[in-house]
């Protein structure tokens, strides 16, 4: 009764153990996504094959022990089975690992490519940026030098323009002296002929009280004879 209940427990070990071997393959089939993922579960498959065949061992040790013929026969076919199951999917992991190393290996060729790439893009478009500032440069200095050159020329004729009005006001200034002179030598004629004016009225005056005088005496002596 006691090595039935041995086989039996053996029995599920190694049906959990292949159960859980299988998962790990389908997992590196689907889940798996760098290589160091790819260790790991590659690691933990052969573990669970190493403790698949330990078990498969035992329990052909097992069988060997039992003391009916037809347990041991029954035994020793379900190892043989196992053994067969067991090779399977040892290659099924291999195969499994080996398929998703080469993905693996083409999915960083085609991320290093398209690395490559962006990096080509970016130099391109470096070169067409630094090319397009260094013509928007070059334009500007022409425009600045096109709007110096203006100014210069502006300057210029602004500068022959100053002397024009300076030779202008010079000339204006000779005027206005000349004028002045003429003003002031006008001023001092009126002057002397206001005051020899003053001085006819006077004498008029003078005359003419000098002649009413004298017809009044005259007339007084007629008038009036002494």
């Amino acid at each position: 009764m006691a090595e039935d209940i041995h086989v039996r427990l053996c029995l599920q070990e190694i049906v959990k153990l292949d159960l859980e071997t299988k998962a790990i393959i389908q997992d590196i089939k689907g889940d798996v996504y760098s290589s160091e993922m790819l260790d790991e579960y590659n690691a933990s498959g052969r573990q669970k094959i190493s403790n698949l065949r330990g078990k498969i061992a035992e329990l052909e040790r097992l069988g060997l022990e039992q003391t009916r013929t037809s347990d041991r026969e029954a035994i020793s076919g379900n190892v043989e089975s196992m053994r067969q199951n067991l090779s399977s999917t040892v290659t099924s992991l291999r195969q499994a690992c080996i398929h998703k190393k080469m993905e693996l290996d083409k999915q960083a060729k085609q991320e290093l490519l398209e690395e490559n790439s962006q990096v080509r893009k970016r130099n391109q478009t470096n070169k067409e940026t630094l090319a397009k500032t260094a013509s928007d440069i070059s334009e500007s200095l022409v425009s600045l030098n096109r709007t110096l050159a203006e100014q210069v020329k502006q300057s210029g004729s602004n500068l022959t323009t100053l002397d024009h009005s300076s030779n202008t006001l010079k000339e204006t200034q000779k005027e206005f002296d000349s004028m002045g002179g003429h003003i002031q030598n006008s001023q001092r004629l009126l002057t002397k002929y206001g005051r020899r004016n003053l001085t006819d009225n006077v004498l008029i005056l003078l005359a003419l009280v000098f002649f009413f005088a004298t017809a009044l005496y005259i007339v007084k002596k007629r008038l009036w004879p002494s």
